[in-house]
């Protein structure tokens, strides 16, 4: 049976959300603020976790970015009164899965943690990719321009990984969506453009800008212009 953690300090969410994943055949643990989310989680026991920001004690980003610093990996779905596409784009960069905001359709939620499992037992990893002088590996997330390292987040990652992968000879920012956050509703297409532009940076700085290009009104493209 699915196990997931519910942090969440308003008794009414929290309440809601027992009854509903209960309901869905789900097993729920539910905690009122970050610091005692924080100690749940770090067991490792939860299949999801389900995690707002703005918490007592300590926040939902600082829950999730202790988390990843600690090696947990348990996927993670960070409900947000914010609907900033900054805060979203944060928010997955820390390492967090999915991000619903306040107020939210259960339905939506559902689906989101059943895509979170899903891409969590899908099959391992793929072999090696080489684009020129760039080379990643899904299996470390390491990527390298020339032979010299570039450090992208694992969001970033998945994002240049679906830009030289996903085929044709240009990416719509759908498909990207889909590919990179597996629920077409996950986020907003700018929050697609947000993490284009962090990766575009990271490889500028590392000598590669001229490796990603945007398509007017069709998408982005790997190569030479």
């Amino acid at each position: 049976m699915t196990r997931v953690l519910v942090v969440d300090d308003e008794p009414g969410v929290r309440a809601a959300l027992e009854r509903g994943l209960a309901a869905e055949g789900m097993t729920v643990v539910a905690c009122a603020d970050g610091r005692s989310g924080l100690e749940a989680a770090l067991t490792g026991a939860f299949d999801a976790i389900v995690l707002d920001i703005i918490l007592p004690g300590l926040s939902g980003y600082r829950v999730l970015e202790h988390l990843r610093a600690a090696g947990v990996h348990t996927p993670v779905l960070l409900l947000s009164a914010k609907d900033g596409e900054i805060d979203q784009a944060d928010g997955l960069d820390l390492g967090a899965d999915g991000y619903l905001v306040k107020p939210f359709s259960f339905v939506v939620l559902v689906a989101q943690l059943r895509a979170m499992l899903r891409r969590r037992d899908a099959p391992g990893a793929a072999p090696r990719v080489r684009v020129g002088a760039l080379e990643l590996d899904p299996g470390s997330g390491a990527v390298a321009w020339g032979g010299a390292p570039v450090e992208l987040s694992p969001r970033e990652f998945a994002v240049l990984h679906a830009l030289v992968t996903l085929p044709g000879p240009v990416v719509g920012k759908d498909a990207l969506r889909e590919q990179v956050w597996g629920d077409g509703d996950a986020v907003s297409l700018n929050v697609v453009e947000v993490y284009v532009g962090y990766v575009r940076r990271k490889l500028a700085a590392a000598g590669a800008g001229d490796l990603v290009h945007t398509e007017r009104g069709r998408g982005y493209r790997i190569g030479a212009p």
